[in-house]
């Protein structure tokens, strides 16, 4: 390992992260009023009170923080890159909403000047939204798959995304075969995976439009690359749960259908799960793989009320994800207050408090991508953060000032935060967004 080549800064802030998981650890959230975050080259040297940080560090120039709240960057599970440019297709169940809206957005990806464009705006709004990780469903396009990791690339996000690859039941220009799936993928990865912050996500699309062939070539890439994740949908409604059981007769259940191909893992992220088996989440809990909860676009969609008890009950881990086309926005305060809403409402949910909604945007997704060195503010990690900075006279800033307690402050910020609200963003210790 190089030693530090930079002067170190001080952050003084109040600050909130969830250095465990308060699901398990009902004392999981360090909340400092007036904190210190000692950075160096991008990582976190030291955390605590700030005087206790000054008093050791007292050569140290000061960024003063203070008035806002100051919050691990929030990790993004599940978003669609295509289709930033489709959100708000609302009243439509799942099914009839790719065939209206999201599929034909995704077949214009095959313009290389149009995907860029969307690269732009699609991480403009993951950054703008103060999210500084993302697993994302990438484009059926190498072309486009190129161009968004470009874009990251230039604009300093930690990606994880990859080809969505499809054989059926989609539109035709949207389908591939085994063999160029496979040897995309394996450019792809050759390319991307481990160049500078970004890694990259094996994605079949679905198994109700990828045959067993497809889940081959992406099982082939598994084992040919065993750093790379896994990402796709299961159980998220319950027309497409019937049609996959159709065309996988022999298929105990839908995620049988990964799991005969060898894709359920620890690095796998299988999105929604609204309707799972106690098989499934028994299996799931076993290999350790993830359930990306998309609040607001279980709602949008109509898709269900995610049994989140049912998860924890079995093990079965859990972190947040925006999904965008079919959810209403980037926000992860948005989506961690839906999260609440949904489970005060459905019988036998679990409540949230704050400290669970911001585990569930930050160190759960942190987990999920079994990326150890973010997700908090731990010394040893790095510095991806995001200052919550209301404008005067709205009413977050009227809580933030009269606040009673940072946990208070909190709550706040996900009842009315909003992208509007994020006034800096910093990932590996570069500001990204605001200055």
């Amino acid at each position: 390992m190089t030693s530090p080549t930079s002067a170190p800064t001080l952050y003084r802030a109040t600050y909130l992260h969830t250095p465990r998981n308060p699901f398990t650890h009902p004392d999981a959230l360090d909340a400092q009023s007036d904190g210190g975050l000692l950075v160096q080259d991008g990582v976190i040297r030291a955390a605590g009170p700030f005087a206790d940080i000054r008093a050791a560090h007292p050569d140290a120039p000061v960024t003063d923080l203070r008035g806002g709240l100051l919050l691990p960057g929030f990790i993004d599970t599940h978003v669609h890159y295509p289709q930033v440019r489709v959100i708000g297709g609302l009243g439509l169940p799942l099914l009839d909403w790719l065939d209206q809206c999201a599929l034909p957005e995704e077949a214009r990806m095959a313009d290389l000047a149009y995907a860029r464009g969307v690269a732009r705006d699609f991480i403009g709004g993951l950054i703008g939204a103060g999210t500084t990780t993302a697993l994302v469903f990438g484009s059926h396009f190498a072309g486009a798959v190129d161009a968004f990791f470009e874009e990251a690339t230039r604009t300093g996000l930690r990606a994880v995304t990859g080809l969505v690859v499809s054989d059926r039941l989609l539109r035709g220009e949207l389908h591939t075969t085994p063999q160029r799936a496979y040897d995309e993928g394996r450019a792809l990865i050759e390319r991307w995976h481990g160049a500078g912050r970004n890694l990259y996500a094996v994605t079949p699309r679905f198994s109700l439009s990828a045959s067993e062939g497809i889940l081959d070539a992406c099982a082939a890439l598994m084992r040919d690359f065993p750093g790379v994740r896994f990402t796709s949908h299961v159980n998220e409604n319950t027309r497409e749960i019937q049609t996959v059981r159709d065309l996988f007769p022999g298929a105990r259940d839908y995620l049988d259908t990964y799991e005969r191909a060898g894709l359920v893992g620890r690095h796998s992220v299988l999105a929604h799960n609204v309707h799972p088996t106690d098989r499934e989440l028994s299996v799931m809990a076993a290999h350790r793989c993830t359930a990306a909860h998309c609040p607001c676009s279980n709602s949008a969609l109509g898709s269900g009320f995610f049994p989140l008890r049912r998860h924890l009950d079995a093990g079965v881990h859990v972190s947040l994800g925006s999904d965008v086309g079919g959810g209403t926005g980037f926000s992860l305060l948005k989506e961690g207050l839906q999260a609440h809403f949904m489970q005060n409402l459905m019988p036998g949910g679990v409540p949230l408090s704050p400290a669970h909604l911001l585990y569930l945007a930050t160190l759960a997704g942190a987990e999920a991508l079994d990326l150890p060195h973010t997700g908090s503010f731990e010394p040893g990690r790095a510095f991806d953060a995001v200052h919550l900075n209301p404008a005067p006279g709205t009413p977050l800033d009227a809580v933030f000032r009269h606040a009673a307690s940072p946990e208070r402050a909190l709550a706040a910020a996900f009842a009315t935060g909003t992208p509007a609200d994020v006034a800096r963003v910093w990932i590996g210790g570069d500001t990204v967004l605001g200055s």
